[in-house]
């Protein structure tokens, strides 16, 4: 399978809120324009979802609106002891969530009790990066994730069918630093060690639908590493969402991958492989999230550990990696 690469930018959708047929393929960078997903019936998903990798915590926010509820989270997690700082809040309506039409073209902010997130792009206010701020009882985080020059990033837009699509944007290994607070005591985001992912999101779901996610940065062997995998809510379309990064340099993976895992025994290593990627996961840690509000339910595991293994680039080298950071996840929304 081989799919078509934009280079020029395109609206996701048509006056009529369907999905634009020039919009469908991949990019290097978010250059299709979603100003236009809040057109058509119904069952609108839009969210902003960020993770913080640092020696000694890991960091998360998300900012959220699915069409008749918003769903924000702040989680952060002490790698040392597993201890956890955790607030949710689903809000409906949907309300107090603030989301930009474009990645980066506006602030994401959300608004529940006893929760407060803000994330503030290069277009307001933040030259060369984005900040990551997030406040619960008992825990916040300051964060800045640079945007170095050249630094690409996987923009994919899958197609189920005319009025049902969703674009992504998975933006690994972006260069984090700060500081992350817990129960008083303030802890660095060193800068070199530590590594921020986007997960952008702006489509029209079906309503029960089930994937795979696994995302890793890091430096192995002298050389910056981003991993991007994903698969079984992409099949069928044409479309992937996988992708593998050499010091920025984005590599597609055209291919679906085969993911062999068995959550109920999420500490045996997974496998993840094709395409010319044979990756092994490690997992250390299984955050668990079960949600069963009638209308909306969800069922995510997100298993936290280290990836290693090989990459084939096409017609160039196999690059080698280990020890890098991430996740790897099994999901089931019906939303």
């Amino acid at each position: 399978m081989t799919e078509r690469e934009l280079t020029a930018p395109v609206s996701l959708t048509l006056p009529n809120g369907q999905v634009n047929p020039e919009a469908i393929g991949w990019a290097r960078q978010p250059i299709v324009d979603t100003s236009g997903i809040g057109r058509g019936l119904g069952r609108n998903k839009r969210w902003e979802y960020w993770n913080v990798t640092t020696p000694t915590h890991i960091l998360a926010l998300t900012v959220s609106s699915i069409d008749y509820a918003a769903v924000h989270e702040v989680w952060v997690f002490d790698r040392a002891t597993e201890q956890t700082w955790d607030k949710g809040a689903t809000v409906v309506p949907s309300r107090g969530a603030e989301l930009p039409a474009n990645v980066g073209s506006g602030p994401a902010r959300a608004r529940a009790k006893d929760l407060e997130i803000d994330v503030t792009a290069s277009t307001s206010g933040e030259p060369g990066g984005t900040r990551l701020r997030a406040r619960i009882p008992g825990a916040s985080f300051d964060v800045f994730a640079e945007l170095p020059e050249g630094h690409e990033r996987l923009a994919v837009v899958v197609p189920w069918s005319r009025t049902r699509f969703q674009y992504t944007v998975k933006d690994v290994a972006r260069p984090a630093s700060g500081s992350v607070t817990v129960d008083g005591i303030t802890h660095e985001v060193p800068a070199g060690q530590s590594w921020a992912v986007l997960d952008h999101g702006r489509g029209r779901w079906p309503y029960d639908i089930a994937w795979n996610w696994g995302a890793g940065s890091g430096v192995s062997h002298g050389r910056t590493i981003g991993i991007q995998v994903g698969g079984r809510w992409t099949e069928g379309t044409g479309s992937t969402e996988n992708a593998f990064f050499v010091d920025g340099r984005l590599h597609k993976i055209h291919d679906e991958l085969a993911w062999d895992y068995a959550i109920a025994d999420w500490r045996r290593p997974w496998r993840i492989t094709g395409g010319g990627l044979a990756a092994s996961f490690t997992p250390f840690f299984d955050k668990t999230t079960r949600t069963d509000l009638a209308i909306i339910s969800s069922r995510t595991d997100q298993c936290f550990g280290h990836w290693s293994g090989t990459f084939a680039i096409p017609g160039g080298e196999t690059v080698e990696f280990d020890g890098i950071l991430g996740w790897a996840e099994e999901v089931h929304n019906r939303w």
